[in-house]
């Protein structure tokens, strides 16, 4: 637990300062943060941390999140202009992965959440920066750029889960999870693709592997 707790804070402080650096880019930090907490299920199952704790830690955060969304305590993560719930679902997401799949399924928990902290944040800088076709859906502007990256690094993320862990995933597969995460990304008004993405990786991951 000292090891996951001493990773986010460093993941906390990255935000800090980039919020002071950078004041004028409002989503850095919350991508910082969206990218930086992925780790932390990998982090768990190699210490092997336990139901109990896992989902009790997860469960307190997530309740912090819900509090500080309504007070605004921290700006770190809801400092931007557009409506969004993403951390909430974020956290909501984690917590029931966790209660449905942890410890048996964890390469399950880690595909789901990785997809989604590497796959979606880097889709969020990528898509800001590169200029490129982007339609909206729901109200929410989703580009080329962004979907690409989203499935790359999505795909190239289940490509190593599989690799490290031993859990054996066929290409076929890591590429129709992949535009399963696309999929879901584009349908996810107000942040709730950080609940569906995560959730529908992770069940789809277990289909095809067992695991």
């Amino acid at each position: 637990m000292l090891v996951i707790i001493g990773w986010i804070a460093l993941v906390l402080l990255a935000a800090i300062v980039s919020k002071q650096q950078f004041p004028t880019k409002k989503e850095l930090s919350r991508k910082i943060v969206h990218i930086g907490t992925g780790p932390i299920i990998p982090l768990a199952w190699w210490l092997k941390i336990p139901a109990n704790l896992a989902i009790g830690c997860s469960l307190i955060i997530t309740i912090a999140l819900i509090i500080n969304n309504w007070l605004r305590l921290v700006e770190t993560f809801e400092d931007v202009t557009r409506q969004t719930y993403g951390t909430i679902a974020y956290g909501i997401s984690i917590t029931l992965l966790l209660i449905m799949f942890w410890p048996n399924k964890a390469s399950a928990v880690s595909a789901g959440v990785l997809v989604m902290a590497f796959g979606d944040g880097f889709a969020g800088l990528i898509g800001r920066q590169l200029s490129s076709p982007s339609w909206t859906v729901f109200g929410q502007r989703k580009s080329v750029a962004g979907s690409l990256s989203m499935g790359i690094v999505g795909g190239i993320t289940l490509f190593l889960i599989s690799s490290i862990s031993g859990v054996n995933c066929n290409p076929i597969h890591i590429v129709g999870i992949s535009f399963l995460a696309i999929f879901l990304e584009q349908i996810g008004p107000y942040g709730i693709d950080n609940l569906t993405v995560p959730i529908g990786v992770a069940y789809a991951w277990s289909w095809f592997t067992g695991s």
